[in-house]
């Protein structure tokens, strides 16, 4: 299992923008992280600058998303969507996406579920609920 830390996940997604800037070549996962970026301009400012962005703190307080979590969940979740893990989130997420007529816009409703569900596994100290998830996406396409 890769567990990046948050100064080497801030560095990748940092890099990945400016070498997409540049037109440099892509390795697979920055390709996919490029294509998120690109749908997320509000971040591009955040990414740019590396050095600010190690040292960032996003706090719920300051209204603001933290666009390194945010990128990282829409690759979490395209990372899902193409193993089928947990089984049944690419029906789900397929489903969602064609209700919303979005791709963008079912990786956030399925993003809720997910920070739910982390949320739900740390407070609780049990494991990440994967079918309680999957459930809460499955919901959110079909009514």
């Amino acid at each position: 299992m890769f567990a990046p830390s948050q100064l080497e996940v801030r560095r990748f997604f940092c890099a990945t923008y400016r070498k997409w800037r540049e037109g440099a070549p892509l390795i697979p996962m920055e390709a996919i992280a490029a294509d998120w970026i690109a749908e997320h301009p509000e971040y591009h400012d955040d990414l740019a600058d590396e050095a600010a962005a190690l040292e960032k703190v996003y706090t719920v307080e300051e209204g603001r998303t933290n666009p390194f979590l945010h990128l990282s969940m829409h690759l979490t979740i395209t990372e899902q969507h193409a193993i089928d893990q947990p089984s049944g989130i690419r029906q789900a997420v397929d489903l969602l996406s064609a209700k919303r007529n979005s791709r963008h816009e079912a990786h956030h409703v399925a993003m809720e579920a997910l920070g739910e569900m982390i949320w739900a596994s740390q407070r609780s100290g049990m494991p990440p609920d994967g079918h309680a998830y999957l459930d809460r996406v499955r919901q959110a396409a079909t009514r």
